[in-house]
């Protein structure tokens, strides 16, 4: 019995290296795909935990591009609205009301097309 279990440690001190190495394409909480349920925008890939109501389970889902409805980076994680693709910026008129309650929607815009109008 005294020479199994370090044979058996030895075998897990071998694979165990190799298994922590590799790399992980996704997780169980966080590098979560488009889809995926989840409880705060860092733990999806695209860094947006979305849901459509206050009942509905969250969804890891892209960030908003150009034109389409967004919500301005919040503290809470979770959004009703994901925030713009890097390089455009929510254009909203912030409120307190509307950043409590979370419902101060806007439109993702290039802050540098807005500027030449």
């Amino acid at each position: 019995m005294a020479k199994v279990l370090p044979a058996c440690l030895l075998l897990a001190l071998l694979l165990l290296p190799p298994a922590l190495l590799a790399p992980q394409e996704r997780g169980l909480i966080f590098n979560l795909d488009t889809g995926e349920l989840c409880l705060q925008s860092a733990q999806c890939k695209s860094g947006c935990c979305h849901r459509t109501d206050g009942l509905s389970l969250a969804r890891c889902a892209p960030k908003a591009a150009e034109t389409q409805e967004c919500s301005p980076k919040s503290l809470y994680g979770v959004y009703y609205k994901c925030p713009c693709e890097s390089g455009l910026t929510c254009e909203t008129d912030r409120t307190i009301v509307g950043s409590i309650t979370n419902t101060d929607f806007g439109i993702c815009m290039d802050p540098h097309e807005s500027r030449r109008r």
